[in-house]
């Protein structure tokens, strides 16, 4: 009986299911539900695998049972989000069946199906020597069809124009399909420019990523006889991370498992966080309309986490409308309870978590890879790098790179440098062409080398631009611009705050302007992290009254040059949470738990948004294994300003009665003596007590309204003893302004100097 019309594994007949059972010692390691979720070998299955349920032995074992109950290898179709996870697998299988599992078709969705479009691109009208285009050339490509058009830069961000295209793509919408659906002038000129891409990739035999997804489904549809031969080549099709798919791959794997219907997925519509990439959840909520006869699968013995955090993930979920219902539950210990630590303002977040980590090693033995911090956004990284550096803990960020190497915080940083030092070509190569001023390649090699040939540096070139030869008049103007704004700021740098001097040149740029325009996720996250360094040049200055911008940039630069240990596996991990899903660390930190910022939203939030940011923090918790810390700050620096915060609706959601609320109430205490930069080097490291000085706070919508304040406010002077209800007692150093605008600049015991409006700073005589 050939494998297409079943096979005979389990439910089979008798006296061949006993051979079968004998012949496969490993069932043994897999737990019953396990053991028949891979032995259901025929039709639809879907495998509900809830977090740390061993989702990847169960697809493993499942390929290894199908390749033992004799079907072909190179018959079965195992598709995956990564190659790391492939590869994983794939060494698996290889040691429960042999070399025979070398012949499987097991790879990403845009491996395999490039493989295919390789074969067949004649199909399609493309040459099998076709190019991949990566995110990269595509947006170079997508900037020239815009001149083509007639459509600048300056009317559309290239950006927005990619971001759309590539989600129209996912959608399987066409290009004309697009221009007809239009609603406004942005998806007119969108639709245009789409479709003059198209032309363009068909003139250069080059396709993009969307495309290796997009193109197959097109080939398939318009040739059912090469369907046909995929049909006979694929009997059986598995996926892993299927809530992960979006709407051209789940159409893709339909037609791929149409005829034989030998289908599994297997996934965790809990952990279905990749909508911004086009992930569509509605496949597995809804895979069983398409596949009615489908056999279900629920994984919910958890083999990660203890029943401590397993009960604070499975709480939050379930006030999720939409999802699978499951009960987890795990046999491992109780384990400690989760910790909230309640935090005063962001930079003591950061001394609490570092704290936390150098006792938790001191108590439990343990090493610093077995931690883990993670975040809702890339900008609270900086201020939780801040405080490890100091206390000289080697941390990796994975899925991106440390704060101050992000590439728009060094375009900044490479201005500010260049204030300070204008003979520092690297900063001017970098800082004179961004934002975009058309110098292009060919006329800084013109400058380069009349610089060469009289031993000056580029900035002291471009004083002399009438003797550079070759060089346009274009370019002479734009250069000239360059200079006058770099010698405008230098002069200005020593009549202005670090603060004011930074964000008055960040504004002149019009990098934030142009990072806002372009409305992606990408750039908003950009956008983010440059206001966030704005408010670390506001600190440092708060911090440091008379400090330079030479002495922040060194310190800057200890940041990003000083080897932290990177590429080995001794070091704290940061990440965001979305980076997060798929590791797990004995202990793990999630910081921030803010209304705006976990949920994430700007405004409002609609229901499922709100239902995906509460999957993403359901991930973040169930990758601890031990012990789970949450924090959250009552202030936070955001876009440049200090705001107040209100908790997470998520921490009501789990309850108290689950956590262990951790005050710090004194604020950050002085990190112990005996850091971990004393062991390296024997030097005591001990960092500053002093928190810094806040600058007049920006109240949000959900802080407090302090309109009734005593007449006691009016009496403060200069002088005075006062007590703050969060930096307890201090004295007034200097009284501004008058009536509402009323400001007082008070030393603090335990948090050194803060500025306060005194409307809202609700200060009392003492």
């Amino acid at each position: 009986m050939e494998p297409s019309e079943g096979i005979t594994c389990p439910p089979l007949a008798e006296t061949f299911g006993r051979l079968i059972i004998f012949s496969m010692p490993f069932l043994k390691d897999l737990n019953p539900v396990q053991q028949e979720a891979v032995k259901a070998a025929n039709g639809p299955v879907m495998i509900i695998a809830g977090a740390g349920s061993g989702k990847t032995r169960v697809l493993t074992y499942r390929i290894a049972h199908l390749v033992s109950c004799k079907v072909p290898p190179h018959q079965i179709l195992a598709l995956t989000f990564t190659n790391k996870a492939a590869n994983e697998m794939k060494e698996r299988i290889l040691k429960l069946v042999g070399k025979g599992a070398n012949d499987l078709w097991m790879g990403t969705f845009h491996s395999i199906f490039a493989r295919i479009l390789r074969k067949e691109a004649e199909s399609v009208g493309f040459t099998r020597s076709f190019t991949i285009y990566d995110s990269d050339d595509s947006l170079s490509a997508i900037k020239k069809c815009m001149e083509k058009v007639n459509l600048s830069q300056q009317q559309i961000n290239p950006q927005l124009i990619r971001s759309r295209i590539s989600g129209a793509k996912n959608q399987l919408v066409t290009s004309k399909a697009y221009s007809d659906l239009a609603k406004d002038f942005i998806d007119e000129k969108v639709g245009i420019v789409y479709e003059e891409y198209e032309r363009a990739l068909h003139r250069s035999n080059a396709m993009d990523f969307d495309d290796l997804l997009v193109k197959p489904i097109d080939l398939f549809r318009r040739h059912p006889n090469i369907l046909e031969k995929y049909h006979h080549r694929f009997k059986f099709v598995l996926v892993d991370e299927f809530q992960d798919t979006n709407r051209a791959q789940y159409e893709m794997i339909k037609l791929l498992a149409q005829k034989h219907r030998n289908i599994c997925v297997v996934g965790d519509d809990a952990q279905s966080i990749y909508a911004f990439r086009g992930a569509d959840i509605r496949n597995i909520l809804d895979f069983t309309k398409d596949y009615s006869d489908c056999q279900t699968f629920r994984l919910e013995q958890n083999y990660r986490s203890t029943k401590s955090i397993l009960a604070v993930a499975d709480t939050l979920i379930k006030y999720n409308a939409d999802q699978l219902r499951k009960n987890l539950w795990t046999a491992n210990q109780q384990g400690e309870p989760v910790v909230l630590i309640d935090c005063p303002d962001d930079r003591d977040e950061g001394y609490q978590i570092t704290r936390a980590i150098q006792e938790e090693i001191l108590d439990n033995k343990l090493s610093l890879k077995d931690f883990a911090i993670l975040y809702r956004t890339n900008a609270q990284s900086r201020s939780i790098e801040d405080v490890l550096r100091r206390s000289g803990i080697p941390y990796i960020i994975v899925g991106g790179t440390r704060f101050y190497e992000r590439k728009e915080i060094k375009d900044v940083l490479a201005y500010l440098r260049l204030l300070v030092n204008p003979q520092d070509d690297q900063s001017f190569l970098r800082a004179v062409n961004y934002p975009a001023r058309g110098i292009g390649d060919t006329s800084l090699e013109y400058l380069r080398k009349y610089a060469d040939d009289n031993r000056l540096t580029l900035f002291q070139a471009v004083f002399s631009l009438d003797k550079v030869a070759g060089l346009q008049e274009r370019a002479k103007k734009n250069l000239a611009q360059f200079k006058t704004f770099v010698e405008k700021y230098a002069s200005l740098k020593a009549q202005m705050s670090l603060s004011e001097l930074a964000r008055s040149m960040v504004d002149e740029l019009g990098i934030l302007k142009s990072f806002k325009e372009e409305g992606t996720p990408e750039s908003m996250g950009r956008w983010e992290n440059v206001h966030e360094l704005l408010s670390a040049i506001s600190e440092f200055g708060d911090e440091h009254p008379d400090g330079t911008l030479e002495a922040f940039l060194e310190e800057v630069t200890l940041v990003s040059d000083i080897d932290m240990w990177e590429g080995t596996r001794n070091t704290v991990t940061l990440m965001t949470l979305h980076a997060s899903k798929g590791l797990e660390f004995p202990i793990v930190f999630i910081a921030g738990l803010e209304e705006g910022l976990l949920p994430f939203y700007s405004t409002t939030i609609e229901r499922t948004e709100l239902e995906e940011e509460r999957r993403l923090l359901y991930v973040g918790i169930t990758r601890a294994k031990s012990k789970l810390y949450l924090s959250k700050a009552r202030l936070r620096y955001r876009f440049g300003e200090v705001m107040f915060t209100s908790p997470s609706r998520f921490i009501s959601e789990i309850g108290e009665d689950k956590l262990r609320i951790l005050e710090s109430a004194t604020a950050r205490k002085v990190l112990d003596e005996t850091s971990f930069a004393q062991g390296r080097n024997g030097n005591k490291h001990r960092p500053s007590q002093k928190k810094p000085v806040h600058k007049e706070p920006f109240l949000s919508d959900d802080a407090p309204n302090y309109e009734d304040e005593s007449q006691e406010v009016f009496e403060i002077k200069q002088g005075s003893w006062v007590q703050h209800e969060m930096f307890g007692k201090g004295k007034v150093i200097r009284i501004s302004g008058e009536g509402e605008s009323a400001k007082a600049v008070v030393h603090f015991d335990d948090y050194g100097v803060k500025n306060l409006i005194l409307k809202f700073a609700r200060l009392r005589l003492t």
